[in-house]
Order: structure tokens, then C-alpha cells, then sequence
């Protein structure tokens, strides 16, 4: 990505930006900390969403010149990285395991859920970042501790916990539309008008059979546990 446009040919040197933290590329050194630039980053993507966050308007945040932040981040592609792992900090990295896995792993979505509906830019975020920073490994380690009772070597227990990472992201972006529509009233009475007569028309009698089973919790804790319940109940051992 260039500066605060399009994606590099190169992409984020992840022994750059995570071995060799703290030291300027350029120039005289800055008078800002990479950590406060990133904090800043990120309390712009809270507030006005991940498309607010440019190079200018993180100096503007910090009060510093643009061409100081490249010191620490030479790129907005970089400073998403640094963002992403920024947050991931607020993850619980420890805890004893129950000895109900799939409770624990359970537990692991859970708390990515809660990060991404604090951080709501973070599920578009992720799919773009390609490294792991410090954060991050430490979280991925209590969720390949939590999938070891499974039997999965640790090839396939990565697999899962990018399947799990990717369903909580997918699963939170829905959510957050979902609850944006649900501003609409009239938006939603008439989507529920459609779908009955639809369902009525007798060419879609798998529809009406769906809209008339027994209704089942749709609150969004509700919904996420189901389909949580679901994708991880259906993980085999060994």
C-alpha cells in the first residue's frame, strides 16, 4: 500500500516491523512513540471508521508532522498492522483450561467477538493484514493450547483457528449491518412483507417451511451462540 493509498507491491516486512520495533528509517529522531501514533490510529478508526485513517490526520491527532509518523510506519498498510496488533492486546491471553475443549474454544470466539464489537473497523482490518505481532501470537497460543485436546496436529489446529477468526470477523460485520438496519422500521416491515409473499407464491416451499418452524432467540448474543455452537460442536477428534 503506499502512503496512504493502494497496496504495495512488497507488503509489510513482518521482521522489520515486529523484531526491530522503535527504530527510526529516516531522519532525526522522532519526538513521538510508535505506541502513542498507533493508540491514536486507533481511536480514529472508533470514532469515524477505518476509512478515516489517513497519515495526515493520525499527525493531526498526535500534533505532530506527517513526515515524523513515516519514522515509525511507512505506510497506512503498516500502521493497520500496527492497529491490529494494538488491539489484540486486549484479549485475555491466559486462563486455565476447563477440560470441556470446545468450551474453551468456544470461550477463544467469544472474546474475539467482544474485541471486534468494540473495534468495529476491525473485522474489514483483518482481512487485509498479513503478519502477527506480539499480541497476536500471544492470543493464538491459548487458542492452539485450547484445540490441542482435539487430536488435530498443529497444522490443522492453525486451520481451525483461522476458520474460528474468520466466522467471528464474517459473523460481527453481519451483525453490525444487522443492527444498522434494525434503525430502519419501515425497512424491516417491508422486508418481512416481501418474504411472506414470496413464501406464499408456492415456488418456494423450502422458504415456507423455514419461515414457519418454531422461532428460535434472534438476539444477536443469541444468534452468534448458535452459530458458534454449530461450527464447533461439528469439530471431530483425532
Amino acid at each position: 500500500m503506499t502512503r496512504d493509498g493502494g497496496a504495495g507491491a512488497a507488503g509489510v516486512d513482518p521482521e522489520q516491523l515486529w523484531l526491530n520495533p522503535g527504530q527510526p528509517r529516516r531522519g532525526r529522531k522522532p519526538a513521538f512513540s510508535r505506541e502513542a501514533i498507533t493508540a491514536a490510529a486507533v481511536a480514529l478508526a472508533d470514532a469515524e471508521g477505518l476509512e478515516a485513517v489517513t497519515m495526515r490526520r493520525v499527525a493531526t491527532q498526535v500534533g505532530a508532522g506527517v513526515m515524523s509518523l513515516y519514522s515509525y510506519a511507512s505506510d497506512k498498510e503498516t500502521l493497520l498492522e500496527l492497529m491490529v496488533d494494538h488491539v489484540s492486546g486486549e484479549l485475555p491471553t491466559s486462563g486455565a483450561a476447563t477440560g470441556d475443549w470446545r468450551a474453551d474454544v468456544k470461550a477463544v470466539a467469544h472474546d474475539q467477538r467482544e474485541l471486534m464489537l468494540r473495534h468495529t473497523w476491525l473485522p474489514a482490518a483483518l482481512s487485509t493484514r498479513r503478519s502477527l505481532g506480539p499480541n497476536t501470537l500471544a492470543f493464538l497460543e491459548r487458542a492452539l493450547a485450547a484445540l490441542r485436546p482435539t487430536g488435530l496436529d498443529g497444522a490443522a489446529r492453525l486451520e481451525v483457528f483461522a476458520q474460528l477468526t474468520a466466522f467471528v470477523a464474517g459473523h460481527v460485520a453481519h451483525e453490525i449491518l444487522q443492527a444498522a438496519a434494525t434503525r430502519s422500521p419501515d425497512r424491516v416491515a417491508a422486508e418481512a412483507r416481501y418474504l411472506a409473499t414470496v413464501a406464499a407464491d408456492g415456488r418456494h416451499p423450502e422458504l415456507a417451511e423455514a419461515l414457519t418452524a418454531p422461532a428460535r432467540p434472534l438476539t444477536p448474543d443469541a444468534t452468534f451462540t448458535r452459530f458458534l455452537n454449530r461450527l464447533v460442536d461439528g469439530l471431530g477428534t483425532g
